[in-house]
């Protein structure tokens, strides 16, 4: 398995990637709403390939995309210290230690680029997912309360950073 940076060649491949973890009902898009054309994911991958201090990886397997990661900073002057984390894994490539090596590389990329702070949220009951953060070294910080609306049902949302 490789981790690399998500290129602006890979947008149909990793579009494919997001609308199916986003199947697994544990995102922030419903199974199904992702809208996005490849022409609109060629434009955010070029985006971050023209921000030193945004990128997607991804976890990638014999041709095959199995989970990403992203890190998103922020523009403004009192913010740039903080880097917002999305992740995601293929539900058939859970529990294989992808979402670890994702975490591990982007630790290694934020060295050197003035990063504080790293922040994320998670749906409180995804337990897997919170025990992976919390073996990376993130912190909860605090609960939203009826964050999410998943399946008609109001959801509570948990919100974690790690220091750097």
């Amino acid at each position: 398995m490789v981790i690399r940076e998500v290129l602006v060649a890979d947008a149909e491949e990793f579009l494919i990637l997001l609308k199916e973890i986003d199947d697994s009902n544990r995102m922030l898009f419903n199974p199904g709403e992702r809208t996005t054309t490849i022409e609109m994911q060629r434009k955010v991958l070029e985006r971050f390939a023209n921000d030193e201090r945004s990128v997607f990886l991804v976890a990638e397997e014999e041709g095959g995309f199995l989970g990403y990661l992203g890190l998103i900073s922020d523009d403004l002057e009192r913010r740039k210290h903080i880097g917002r984390i999305v992740v995601g894994i293929s539900e058939k490539a859970r529990g294989q230690g992808i979402g670890t090596k994702l975490f591990q590389s982007i630790f290694k990329w934020v060295e050197g680029k003035s990063f504080k702070r790293i922040e994320l949220t998670v749906i409180r009951d995804n337990k897997p997912a919170y025990s992976l953060y919390r073996k990376m070294g993130f912190e909860l910080e605090g609960e939203k309360v009826a964050a999410l609306l998943i399946d008609g049902e109001f959801v509570n949302e948990l919100y974690m950073y790690k220091l750097l």
